[in-house]
């Protein structure tokens, strides 16, 4: 009867084994979120609360359409949502910026603000436009379908913002639950 050596056997199933740690171990570290960044968190807040003030601005700039109002007055409403969308630009700017310390459920609400945003400064771009070519009351249906929209996609971008800084506030409040959990359970 011949030996069999199983020291080559025990070699190379050491070697598989130390290969599936090392592509686990990776995986793992990968899968672990990461923190949030609270810098993130803060420019969130701060362009929710921008993104409210905006959609109810939006929204009486819409109803405009429905009175007598001249166009000055629109002119005045339009000029409330321009600052509106040129302060959350900034924000942007700043949440790009930290993109890339922020976490997955950060980078993904800054991805999803970003097209809501260009949208909303292309509707106020053309509805000012209108108003300036236009010095009269406006009452074409183009002008009322800028209004519209933008009232919409104002509405779609807070709503959006508040339910990721909803959704990162929860989340934090599980990990400090499920901290005192773990503490608790020690």
């Amino acid at each position: 009867m011949k030996m069999v050596n199983a020291r080559p056997h025990t070699f190379w199933i050491s070697g598989v084994l130390i290969l599936f740690v090392l592509s686990t171990a990776g995986k793992i570290a990968a899968a672990t979120p990461k923190d949030d960044n609270p810098e993130v968190t803060r420019l969130l807040q701060q362009a929710r609360d921008e993104a409210v003030q905006l959609s109810r601005d939006a929204d009486e700039t819409e109803s405009l359409i429905r009175t007598n109002a001249s166009w000055e007055s629109h002119a005045d409403k339009l000029n409330a949502i321009k600052e509106h969308v040129n302060d959350l630009g900034r924000l942007v700017e700043k949440l790009n910026a930290s993109r890339d310390s922020a976490s997955p459920w950060q980078q993904q609400a800054i991805d999803r603000i970003v097209p809501l945003l260009k949208e909303l400064a292309a509707n106020t771009t053309a509805a000012i436009d209108h108003i300036n070519q236009n010095r009269t009351r406006p009452t074409t249906p183009d002008y009322a379908e800028y209004l519209r929209a933008n009232s919409e996609t104002a509405h779609q971008l807070s709503d959006i913002i508040s339910n990721f800084v909803q959704y990162g506030e929860t989340r934090a409040k599980l990990n400090r639950l499920q901290q005192k959990i773990e503490i608790a359970s020690r």
